[in-house]
């Protein structure tokens, strides 16, 4: 019990620590806004200017998980 009460904490502080604003319920409405907006091919321009140039250059080996750290670094940061 304690090993997983270690890992919970370790994996919330590591988030946080990444995203501090992953807390702030304004945040999470950029956040689902993207989303939505990706899935009619509409991208902010908020998270356009947060793509990294690594990002595009290796366009062909994106997923998921890369996806949506680009997007929560636009909206949690």
């Amino acid at each position: 019990m304690r090993s997983f009460l270690f890992l919970f904490f370790g994996v919330f502080a590591g988030i946080y620590l990444s995203w501090p604003g992953i807390l702030i319920s304004k945040n999470w409405k950029c956040f689902n806004e993207i989303i939505e907006k990706s899935a009619e091919d509409k991208i902010s321009i908020k998270a356009l200017m947060e793509v990294s140039p690594s990002y595009l250059i290796k366009g062909k080996n994106n997923n998921m998980s890369s996806k949506i750290r680009v997007v929560a670094d636009a909206c949690f940061r």
